[in-house]
C-alpha cells in the first residue's frame, strides 16, 4: 500500500543518517560518568542485597584440608 507519510519519514531518516557522517556534523557531548539518581540506585541495591541475604543467607564454605 502506498503511504506518502511513511515515505517522507523514511526519506528524512535516511538523509539524517547519511549526513551524520560529514565532518561538519553536529557532535553530541559525552554523557557524564556520574548518572542522575546514583544515590537512589546505590540505596536500592543495598536494600535488595540485604533482602536477598535474609531470604537465602550465604553459607560459608569450609576449605578442604590437604590430607
Amino acid at each position: 500500500m502506498f503511504d506518502p507519510t511513511g515515505m517522507i519519514l523514511a526519506d528524512k531518516a535516511t538523509r539524517r543518517h547519511v549526513l551524520s557522517a560529514r565532518p561538519d556534523a553536529p557532535v553530541l557531548p559525552e554523557p557524564s560518568p556520574k548518572q542522575r539518581g546514583e544515590g537512589v540506585r546505590r540505596v536500592a541495591v543495598a536494600g535488595l542485597r540485604r533482602l536477598a541475604d535474609r531470604l537465602e543467607p550465604r553459607s560459608v564454605k569450609a576449605c578442604a584440608s590437604g590430607s
